[in-house]
């Protein structure tokens, strides 16, 4: 008969990773992992778009009169004419945006007068030759950016709840206290790789957290009701522990779950790394970044921080507590076939240790209280002759 794959294996409890077991080493990486997050935070920052510190951003054409502006000469010209307007200001580097004869690049610089804009727009032209009207500039005021993160927040807090009240319908409350941790861990280590790398956060970006939201969410509650369904009713039985069926739960989902994050990623990463990294449109990777970044956390998580999550909550459960006690026991019990009562294995031992001695003498341990029993029938009488039961009562004897 042929072997059946790796994933039916998993599904029926044939193969088992024990992740459920190893949960103090997925705690101490996710500690340590936030611990690096909340450290970038506090060192490096964001890198806020100007949609959110506020600015002037120059557009620039890839194209002058005479040749094709590499991204080197359009951040030098525009820096060097920011500078000259105010020589203490932040430029950031030259971002492309667009391909072919509509490319351009974009340079962000401080807020600015109407009358400096102008001056700026003046020192580029000169300095890459290119057409004046092609040239633009748009100024945006940090309150916008402080709206959309007030907006951004409150839509986050009022997911967050829904998600509480739905999972506590769906499930229980420890499930719903899990779920909603895994989802602030994928939040925070998203947000931290997202300060490591650097990259500007711009609206785009919110809405790709929002969206990994769900996507996270999704894969935990598919998790959590196979979790449900292993546990249902396992206080009345004594072969597995509450713990025991969860593993057996991610077991069963792990592959579904690889799959699916897979299939997700694919596109995602088309996004980043061909959009984004080949095509040079650099308005997609800050959404590409966050989608992917995020979305495989979120797969990770699921497996190996939700589900660990709630079987350490579910272990401060009394009934649970007591049920997991009973499971061990037993289990110790039928390792060591010490099975009986302590009463009844003395009792046996006792038995055991008398039944030899009895054998040889031919008799039996009386009862206590019994009468003597009459002499069984032998080779020889008591008298000494052969052949002979015994003296009858009263003399007689048997002719």
């Amino acid at each position: 008969m042929a072997r059946s794959g790796l994933a039916t294996r998993l599904y029926q409890g044939e193969a088992n990773i024990n992740i459920v077991g190893r949960r103090k080493i997925w705690f101490a990486v996710a500690a340590v992992l936030v611990l690096v997050s909340i450290v970038s935070f506090a060192t490096l920052r964001f890198s806020l778009g100007i949609e959110f510190a506020g600015g002037t951003s120059f557009s620039v054409p890839a194209q002058a009169a005479t040749r094709v502006l590499t991204q080197a000469e359009v951040s030098d010209a525009v820096t060097r004419a920011i500078h000259d307007v105010d020589p203490k200001a932040e430029v950031s580097a030259a971002q492309g945006v667009g391909s072919g004869a509509g490319a351009s690049f974009t340079v962000r610089g401080p807020a600015m007068s109407r009358g400096q804009a102008e001056q700026v727009k003046a020192s580029i032209v000169q300095a890459l030759g290119v057409p004046a009207e092609k040239v633009s500039d748009d100024q945006v005021s940090a309150a916008w950016g402080g709206q959309v993160t007030k907006q951004a927040i409150i839509g986050l807090i009022i997911f967050l709840a829904l998600v509480m009240v739905y999972l506590v319908i769906r499930f229980e409350w420890r499930m719903a206290a899990a779920a909603v941790s895994s989802l602030l861990l994928d939040l925070i280590l998203t947000a931290g790789v997202y300060s490591l790398v650097g990259f500007e956060v711009t609206p785009s970006t919110v809405i790709g957290f929002l969206t990994i939201l769900g996507y996270s969410l999704y894969d935990v509650v598919v998790v959590f009701d196979k979790v449900q369904e292993n546990t249902r009713g396992i206080t009345a039985g004594s072969t597995r522990t509450y713990a025991e069926a969860t593993n057996l739960a991610v077991n069963q989902t792990i592959m579904r779950s690889i799959n699916t994050g897979l299939v997700a990623l694919l596109p995602v990463g088309g996004l980043l790394f061909i959009g984004a990294g080949l095509l040079g449109a650099g308005t997609l990777k800050d959404l590409g970044l966050v989608l992917f970044v995020g979305m495989g956390i979120g797969v990770i998580s699921s497996i190996m921080f939700a589900a660990p999550l709630l079987t350490a909550f579910k272990d401060q459960d009394p009934k649970i507590k007591a049920h997991t006690a009973r499971v061990l026991a037993r289990r110790a019990a039928a390792k060591s076939g010490d099975v009986a009562p302590r009463a009844e294995r003395q009792r046996n031992a006792t038995a055991s240790d008398e039944a030899p001695a009895m054998a040889s003498t031919g008799t039996s341990a009386p009862r206590p209280g019994s009468r003597p029993a009459a002499a069984k029938r032998s080779g020889t009488n008591r008298g000494g002759r052969p052949g002979g039961t015994g003296n009858r009562p009263g003399g007689s004897k048997r002719r």
